[in-house]
């Protein structure tokens, strides 16, 4: 009943004026069609704030005091998008999750800068087909195009400017995002291009060809979560790491890639370029997980991991790579397989080493919410059970309610007795390092055969 009268009060107050209010209460509250979960998360950052209960009409309703004003997101499983929150707001949403980016929509108070946001995503999320059509064009004719779309975002926020009061934390948020996303374009031009018309080379740029990194902002400043930037910044230190590596050192090209020598290069240029502490970390920790999550000699990962610690080691995410770490160890081939234990058809406790005992096993992943993937994933594994015979394939679930679990292996007429089940994803992420959705764990026996295969490309 309170959260019923706390969402009713914020459409009166929304429903007044929608200029800012002397004290600093926000209120944030929705309407969720369809969900999946009975709760709302409120996230700056990657540090939890606030959780809401969705009640018995869908509907949630936060009431936030002494927030600082930025970028926020909200996390309804396993879907996110961001709010943008200053001092005295009123928002609400409503959204389907059938299509939850493109249903949202925003009103009340900074209504017009979170929709423009979401406009935003969409627009760019649909334009990275089309600009995959550009890559084989010249580097000026590249230019030319996505400038081109660049130009016409920032005309629609100058309109939006002029017809909506934004403050101008908001702007600059706006503006961040166009410019960034653009950038994030011209970073991957020389390896894209490279890759559709056939070079073995990288393209001879323009000298004026990144003449935007002179406006690069490495101290985050609000931005730091904001995926145009933090995406750009992934695509620019592996940019300046591969041009450095092969102008520098005495490594062929198609070395660089995925080796120790290429990610000490980030580590190196991370360090010397980011001052701002929870960027770098951020970006340590992504070179981090791409580095170890490729297989690589024990010997080499060790030499990685001194290094990152040398460099980065009050990381906040120290322990998450420390774990990773030694996970990946554990999981090194003729090791048994961890203990880890999952729930057949029938509710019944099974390990993993239960079912890979005398078998040739090949274990993957999949989630309910995941629809495209699930069904990719089952025609591959339908191909690969009539290729490889020899192999047994069993499918591991995560983070999908029981009962859709079970529904989803009758309509889609899975073999039960090779599907399980688990509520504990946490665990089960971190002991067998799950973070690739097409990975494969071969077992041979019970014995680790190739812990980080994947079932597209590790089959011939």
């Amino acid at each position: 009943m309170q959260k019923t009268l706390l969402y009713f009060l914020i459409l009166i107050i929304a429903s007044c004026n929608t200029a800012k209010k002397d004290n600093s209460t926000v209120y944030f509250a929705g309407e969720i069609v369809n969900p999946t979960n009975d709760q709302i998360l409120l996230f700056k950052g990657d540090m939890v704030i606030d959780s809401a209960k969705l009640d018995g009409e869908n509907r949630f309703a936060f009431q936030l005091n002494s927030l600082d004003e930025g970028l926020y997101h909200f996390y309804h499983a396993p879907e996110e998008q961001y709010v943008y929150i200053e001092k005295g707001d009123s928002l609400q949403i409503r959204l389907n999750t059938v299509d939850f980016d493109e249903s949202l929509v925003f009103s009340g108070s900074n209504d017009a800068i979170n929709n423009f946001l979401v406009e935003l995503f969409l627009t760019m999320e649909n334009e990275n087909e089309l600009v995959y059509k550009w890559y084989d064009l010249e580097p000026v004719d590249f230019i030319v195009k996505v400038d081109s779309l660049r130009n016409l975002k920032l005309e629609t926020l100058d309109v939006l400017v002029q017809e909506n009061d934004l403050s101008p934390s908001a702007y600059e948020l706006a503006h961040a995002g166009i410019m960034y996303g653009s950038y994030i374009t011209k970073e991957a031009y020389p390896f894209y291009h490279k890759k559709k018309v056939g070079d073995k080379k990288i393209h001879d740029l323009p000298d004026n060809f990144y003449d935007y990194r002179s406006q690069i902002n490495y101290d985050g400043n609000g931005l730091t979560y904001y995926r145009p930037y933090y995406n750009f910044m992934k695509y620019h230190f592996g940019n300046l790491s591969y041009m450095s590596c092969k102008n520098d050192c005495d490594m062929r090209a198609d070395e660089m890639h995925d080796k120790l020598h290429f990610n000490q290069h980030k580590l190196k240029l991370i360090d010397s370029l980011v001052p701002e502490n929870e960027l770098r970390d951020n970006l340590f920790r992504n070179v981090a997980l791409d580095y170890l999550l490729k297989y690589d000699s024990e010997e080499n990962i060790e030499t990685f991991i001194d290094d990152f610690q040398r460099l980065s080691g009050n990381n906040r995410h120290m322990r998450e790579i420390n774990n990773l770490y030694q996970g990946i160890r554990n999981l090194q081939p003729q090791n048994d397989l961890p203990e880890v234990w999952v729930q057949d058809i029938e509710g019944n406790l099974v390990s993993l080493q239960e079912i890979g005992k005398d078998k040739e096993v090949v274990f993957y992943f999949w989630s309910g919410p995941e629809q495209k993937h699930f069904h990719n994933m089952n025609r591959r594994i339908n191909y690969l059970k009539e290729k490889y015979p020899n192999y047994m394939f069993v499918g591991l679930n995560v983070r999908t309610d029981k009962a859709r679990w079970k529904n989803l292996i009758e309509v889609s007429d899975l073999d039960k007795s090779q599907q399980y089940w688990t509520n504990d994803f946490e665990n089960i992420a971190h002991t067998l390092v799950i973070y690739d959705p097409n990975r494969g764990i071969i077992t041979k026996d019970g014995k680790i055969v190739n812990a980080f295969a994947n079932v597209y490309n590790s089959f011939p």
